[in-house]
C-alpha cells in the first residue's frame, strides 16, 4: 500500500486532539479537511494498487483470481496468460 508521510499522519493526530481538547479554528477544519482526503486518496490508490496484484487459489491449489482482475493485471502487464 501506498506510503503515507509522517507528517500528514502527526498533523491528522495533532488535529484530532485539539479538535476534543479546545475546539479547531476554521482555517484548521479546512486544513483537516484536506489532510484526511489527501489520506484516504493516497489509501484507495494503495489498496487498488495491492488488490490488482492480489492472485486467489482455492484448496486444490487452483487459480480462482476474478476475471475483472484478471484482466487488470494483464492490461498492466503483471500477467501473460
Amino acid at each position: 500500500m501506498a506510503q503515507q508521510p509522517q507528517e500528514r499522519i502527526d498533523r491528522i493526530n495533532e488535529l484530532a486532539h485539539k479538535a476534543k481538547a479546545e475546539g479547531l479554528t476554521d482555517e484548521e477544519k479546512a486544513e483537516r479537511k484536506q489532510l484526511r482526503e489527501a489520506y484516504l486518496r493516497d489509501f484507495r490508490a494503495g489498496f487498488a494498487d495491492q488488490l490488482e496484484t492480489t492472485q486467489f487459489f482455492d484448496k486444490q491449489g487452483h487459480e480462482i483470481t476474478p476475471k475483472k482482475v484478471r484482466d487488470l493485471q494483464r492490461k498492466r502487464g503483471l500477467r501473460k496468460d
